[in-house]
């Protein structure tokens, strides 16, 4: 399939590098042409409702292209999803949704590819490991917009009172722990595999010890032997030897235990951008590491990302094109990931974030982002077994829990839900 062939306007980014957006035969349009785009709220408040976002960056757009207008309508990520799959059900998708999955959508031959609707160049822009999450059988339908990575948070009052120094293997960790439980930290380690979030913390802990929910050719492989020995490492010496907090693993979920960090009750945990801001408001003074693996630092990361979707119904692919294009502009991408404490997309984008002093908070998450594996959400099958991994993984570590016999039920899931293809 060809990419799109249309005239094309020269702008100038944020970087003085020249950006190439659609522009031919959108402008001059004798009708207005209307695009619905449902996205995500990445605020906390009225505030900084992501909305606000939108709306700046719609006005700037449409004073440019008069011939095109842009309907936003911002859910919160507990609707969104919902809300869209709904639209698609009810036969009126919009024609962008900016989502947490993509694959099942892509699987029916709802959305355009990504090279219907973008130009070469923005195409070629996105960082190498987002785009290629963003394929199913190879081809690209999922647009990552936005994405981020974890490291090890630690709180460093409760480890200058221990004596400690922040752990770059699991035995260090383990060692940290027990240092911070005999001083009577709440929480050594934050372990939440609650249903909230499970999915993420277990990835991370399976990558750090080698292994991962997939192999290197794509097959699930939650019960492989790096796995089950990560798992059974966790419960011999961090959850039995009382190390994970007076609130067992499979009840604690991840917003919790960022509390218990802001409130200064944890000693370490794994931990997202948005945590650096939850924990600077109640004053904890924290540090940041990468994540410690099974004998050294890990060599690599969970990464996270959310989606940009465009549907075929409506047609208008040239008109979607021209946006998106707008949208994936250095300006933009830089303007959005600052404002939410999220890591850019596009290579270029993090190029500038590394090296501007407005960003020196973000970039121990922007060097973790080249050694990220994201979750296999090109596979139609994941949304299944996350659900799984959400249900079941906590019971791997609780007393008297069979690490092993829990990985296979979850790889039983996940085979079963992938012959469904």
């Amino acid at each position: 399939m060809q990419r799109r062939r249309t005239g094309t306007i020269a702008v100038v980014s944020a970087l003085g590098m020249t950006a190439v957006l659609g522009g031919c035969g959108v402008t001059g349009a004798s009708s207005e042409v209307t695009l619905k785009l449902v996205a995500a709220d990445y605020g906390d408040s009225k505030a900084n409702s992501s909305q606000r976002y939108w709306d700046d960056l719609v006005e700037e757009y449409e004073a440019e292209h008069p011939g095109v207008k842009i309907d936003v309508t911002v859910y919160s990520w507990n609707d969104i999803d919902r809300k869209v799959r709904e639209m698609v059900d009810a036969g009126d998708p919009p024609d962008m949704a900016q989502i947490g999955a993509y694959s099942d959508y892509a699987a029916k031959d709802l959305l355009y590819r990504a090279d219907d609707v973008l130009s070469i160049p923005v195409q070629a822009g996105f960082v190498s490991q987002l785009a290629a999450a963003g394929e199913v059988h190879g081809v690209q339908y999922g647009m990552p917009f936005a994405s981020s990575t974890r490291v090890l948070f630690y709180n460093k009052s409760l480890f200058a009172k221990a004596g400690i120094t922040p752990p770059t293997s699991w035995a260090d960790l383990a060692a940290d722990a027990e240092a911070l439980k005999a001083e009577g930290v709440k929480y050594p380690y934050a372990l939440p595999l609650g249903p909230e979030e499970a999915q993420a913390e277990t990835m991370q802990w399976m990558l750090s010890g080698g292994g991962g929910y997939t192999d290197t050719v794509g097959t699930y492989g939650i019960d492989s032997p790096e796995n089950v020995e990560t798992f059974t490492w966790l419960k011999n010496e961090l959850v039995d030897k009382d190390l994970t907090g007076p609130v067992a693993p499979a009840e604690l979920n991840r917003a919790d235990a960022f509390a218990a960090f802001a409130n200064g009750d944890v000693g370490m945990l794994n931990g997202h951008p948005s945590l650096m801001k939850i924990a600077a408001k109640k004053g904890v003074k924290f540090g940041m590491v990468p994540t410690p693996g099974k004998g050294g630092e890990s060599k690599s990361t969970l990464g996270v990302a959310d989606w940009m979707t465009a549907f075929k119904k409506n047609g208008h692919r040239e008109e979607v094109g021209d946006f998106l294009d707008f949208v994936y502009s250095d300006k933009n991408v830089l303007a959005f990931s600052r404002e939410y404490d999220l890591l850019p997309v596009t290579s270029s984008a993090s190029e500038a974030m590394s090296t501007a002093a407005e960003d020196k908070d973000l970039r121990p998450f922007l060097k973790e982002l080249v050694l990220s594996e994201l979750y296999p959400v090109g596979k139609t099958s994941w949304a299944e077994v996350s659900a799984d991994i959400k249900k079941r993984i906590g019971q791997a570590v609780a007393p008297g829990g069979n690490p092993s016999a829990v990985l296979s039920q979850i790889q039983t899931t996940a085979t079963r839900a992938e012959s469904g293809e």
